[in-house]
């Protein structure tokens, strides 16, 4: 094994939070179209549900595809390839006239994103970091994901008021197309800290040694609600207060703001989410070099499925849309550094990407169903309560799972077992 690094900030994480932080605030951001593209086309909800599901889930499929390339030839190439097909994917579902057709060109952008996310950047990150400051870089780099996600829907939102949805997702391109100029800041990016026994194992043994382990079954299972509440709520959340939410008093503080309509607050919901998250997986990322993952899982499931209770118990105002955005925030993408550090910590860091993108997929599938059935059974019943609760019944479903996740390394208990 090379020599460590004594500092969190390398240029690997500087160059991979700003990727994220460009590629996750405009995927954030498509729930503030969801109004503007069903009104022009008078698409039921359900059909741009669809594409956003769609994006989700062909994002899960390219996400171990990605890390795969990644592995094989090299981090560079894996991100050109991801921002290039992010970016014919926006300009592409910019003349998009029909539900199917959008639905389509969705596909590429899904796998734009994981040419860009989290897959490949926090494998970049977990490999050139050192087992010190792992956890931690892993907590950073996630957390420029959620200022995308503060940036990207008012950003959207700002743009929509100078020009149609077409033009703001081809502007939206060329941002994406931007990110390449990092890509010198990502040289020997490809895995200094990779020890020779791990350089010996080939992926064919490692993905069947991880598959005949329950606890990689079981951390693949509770990923899926992760991916169901947040795909829901970037997609429909903004809709939801728009349409459920009380009144904004003319003179309450949110209007003395000019935050003056439920559509505003809506958008800025997200934004919210994604800056309490800041904090939130910085936290995941710190607790999880001290106290156990999986028990730190557990909690961050616990408390998502109370919190969301306890939102749809009482009548919707725009106060509680604040609070509940706050502390969702929170806890948004802090399960993102525990799953990918509890991968690294029992499988190695060699093939984490790959490893990590599997379980991704998992997430992928919840964000494929959160947004499909939030558009479906709005159609059908004429609101979001249904599907709320199916999301509070799978979060507490992964608070479950995590509880029997062996947290030691699988070669260690292989070892002992034999």
């Amino acid at each position: 094994m090379q020599g460590r690094s004594q500092t969190v900030f390398t240029p690997v994480l500087i160059a991979g939070s700003i990727i994220l932080l460009v590629g996750f605030g405009i995927r954030a951001s498509f729930g503030v179209f969801q109004i503007p593209i069903a009104s022009e086309f008078g698409w039921p909800r359900a059909d741009f549900s669809a594409a956003i599901a769609v994006q989700n889930l062909a994002w899960g499929i390219g996400q171990p595809i990605f890390a795969a390339i990644a592995e094989k030839f090299g981090i560079r190439l894996a991100i050109i390839l991801g921002a290039l097909v992010y970016a014919l994917g926006l300009v592409w579902s910019s003349f998009a006239v029909t539900p199917l057709g959008h639905q389509m060109l969705e596909v590429l952008v899904g796998f734009g994103v994981a040419g860009t996310g989290f897959g490949v950047i926090l494998a970049v990150v977990g490999r050139t970091a050192s087992d010190e400051h792992r956890s931690l870089a892993l907590g950073i780099a996630t957390a420029a994901g959620s200022v995308g996600q503060i940036i990207g829907p008012p950003l959207a939102a700002i743009l929509l008021a100078f020009m149609n949805w077409s033009m703001v997702f081809i502007v939206f391109a060329a941002i994406i197309l931007a990110v390449l100029l990092t890509l010198p800041m990502l040289r020997g990016g490809d895995g200094d800290m990779i020890s020779q026994s791990e350089l010996k194992e080939p992926l064919s043994r490692v993905l069947a040694n991880a598959a005949r382990d329950p606890s990689y079954t079981l951390i693949f299972l509770g990923f899926f609600s992760c991916g169901f509440q947040i795909a829901f709520n970037t997609a429909h959340f903004p809709a939801m207060v728009t349409e459920m939410c009380g009144p904004i008093a003319s003179d309450g503080l949110l209007a003395s703001i000019g935050i003056g309509t439920t559509s505003a607050l809506g958008a800025v919901a997200i934004g919210l989410i994604g800056l309490t998250n800041v904090f939130g997986t910085v936290l995941a990322g710190l607790l999880g070099k001290t106290f156990v993952k999986k028990y730190l899982l557990v909690v961050i499931y616990s408390l998502r499925t109370v919190i969301s209770i306890l939102f749809i118990v009482f009548p919707i105002t725009p106060l509680s849309v604040v609070l509940f955005s706050l502390a969702m925030g929170f806890l948004w993408l802090a399960t993102v550094p525990l799953t990918s550090g509890l991968i690294a910590y029992i499988y190695g860091i060699r093939f984490m990407g790959t490893l990590y993108g599997i379980v991704f997929l998992s997430h992928q599938i919840g964000g494929f169903l959160g947004v499909w059935l939030g558009g479906a059974l709005y159609d059908l019943y004429g609101n979001y309560t249904v599907v709320w609760w199916v999301g509070i019944g799978v979060a507490a479903f992964s608070a479950v799972v995590h509880l029997p996740v062996q947290e030691s390394p699988l070669r260690e208990r292989v070892a002992a077992a034999g």
